[in-house]
């Protein structure tokens, strides 16, 4: 790594507090936000560069909470999004120059834990080592990419509020579904994925 192994154990330490264990998802997650931040150039991503990224997270496991952790992203702040994609990746998106970074875990990192940590018999123990010491070539795949964001996913104050025809409920940020007979949510025009207890 070109990043010091204090700094890494920094922000390692600061994930399994967040997540709650340590596991080789962290490790994969705090490496690639750490390599997403360095190709934009971003030093301080909770700080004076915090309106500057966007990340797009394509996989709702532990990786997930360390880019959080490491990035300062976050669904509240509307500049972390979750594309259910169910793969080990990342784009980071540098919002003043649309620069963006696709980060994908490489699937024969698994394997080639066995040459760092050939003396660790778990595999998951094994990995999770590895992926301290391996190279971000060995660990990662690397696309440069274009993302169009559209304005009503941008950060900050929602541009506006709809009430739906059907529920009464308010919907923010463009998220409301226009049809001959009105304006819904998603729920009332799709479907909802919860069901209506009547009288409770």
């Amino acid at each position: 790594m070109s990043v010091s192994r204090s700094a890494f154990d920094q922000l390692l330490e600061e994930s399994v507090r967040v997540h709650g264990h340590l596991c080789a998802g962290q490790v994969l997650g705090v490496r690639l936000a750490m390599l997403g931040l360095r190709l934009l150039s971003i030093d301080d991503p909770k700080g004076r560069d915090r309106k500057s990224l966007m990340v797009f997270v394509e996989i709702d496991r532990c990786a997930t909470d360390a880019i959080q952790s490491v990035t300062g992203c976050s669904l509240g702040k509307r500049s972390l999004r979750w594309m259910d994609y169910g793969v080990m990746a990342a784009t980071f998106v540098h919002i003043p120059t649309g620069r963006a970074y696709r980060i994908c875990a490489r699937e024969e990192a698994r394997e080639l834990s066995r040459k760092y940590c050939e003396e660790i018999e778990d595999k998951y123990r094994r990995q999770l080592e590895a992926y301290k010491r391996m190279s971000d070539e060995e660990l990662f795949r690397v696309q440069a990419v274009k993302v169009t964001i559209q304005e009503c996913d941008m950060p900050g104050r929602p541009l506006r509020r709809v009430r739906c025809q059907a529920c009464g409920d308010f919907v923010q940020d463009c998220r409301e579904v226009e049809r001959e007979d009105g304006v819904f949510c998603r729920a009332c025009a799709f479907g909802a994925y919860y069901t209506v207890i009547l009288g409770k």
